[in-house]
C-alpha cells in the first residue's frame, strides 16, 4: 500500500536552473502517485530549448501561457502560445520551443501520467554543462531521455 502524503499546496516547491531556464516544480509524480507532474517554466527573452527536439513516449504534455509568447514547434508546425492560451502536445509528437518574442516567458506545464520531477534534472544539467564544452554526447542524451519516457528526434539532415 502506498504511503498517504499530507495534502498541501505546492508540496514539491523547488526551482531548478538548466542554463538560463528556470523550472519551478509544484507537484511531482511522488505527490500524485505517478499520475502527474506540474511545473512552471521560465524562459528568458531569446532563449531556446537547450536539448534537441524530442517526443514524449509515456505522457501527454499540456502547457498554459502565463506571461509572454513561447513558440512551440510541434511535428514541424510552429505554434505561438501566449497568456491565457493552452496547448496539448500528444504522446509521440516531436516538439521543442523557442522564445522568439519581445519579453521573458512563463508557462505552466503538466505531464500526465508522469512520475518524474526535480530528480530527473541533475542528469540534464550535466548534459547541458558538457554541451558548453563541446557538442553534446548524443548517445548519453538518448539514454537520459529514454529513462524518462522521451525519445530524441532524429537530427536535422545537412547537405
Amino acid at each position: 500500500m502506498m504511503e498517504q502524503r499530507p495534502t498541501r499546496v505546492n508540496p514539491s516547491e523547488e526551482t531548478i536552473k538548466i542554463g538560463p531556464l528556470g523550472i519551478r516544480f509544484l507537484l511531482t509524480g511522488d505527490d500524485s502517485n505517478g499520475s502527474a507532474s506540474v511545473f512552471e517554466l521560465l524562459v528568458p527573452l531569446g532563449q531556446k530549448l537547450p536539448a534537441p527536439a524530442h517526443k514524449n513516449d509515456a505522457y501527454e504534455e499540456t502547457l498554459y501561457g502565463i506571461e509572454g509568447v513561447l513558440t512551440w514547434t510541434v511535428d514541424g508546425k510552429p505554434i505561438e502560445v501566449g497568456p491565457g492560451q493552452a496547448l496539448c502536445i500528444p504522446r509521440g509528437a516531436v516538439h521543442r520551443f523557442d522564445n522568439l518574442g519581445s519579453e521573458d516567458v512563463k508557462t505552466a506545464r503538466r505531464h500526465i501520467p508522469c512520475d518524474h520531477g526535480p530528480r530527473v534534472l541533475p542528469r540534464s544539467r550535466r548534459s547541458h554543462r558538457r554541451r558548453r564544452r563541446g557538442p553534446p554526447d548524443r548517445a548519453r542524451m538518448m539514454d537520459v531521455f529514454r529513462r524518462h519516457g522521451m525519445t530524441l528526434a532524429a537530427p536535422p539532415h545537412t547537405r
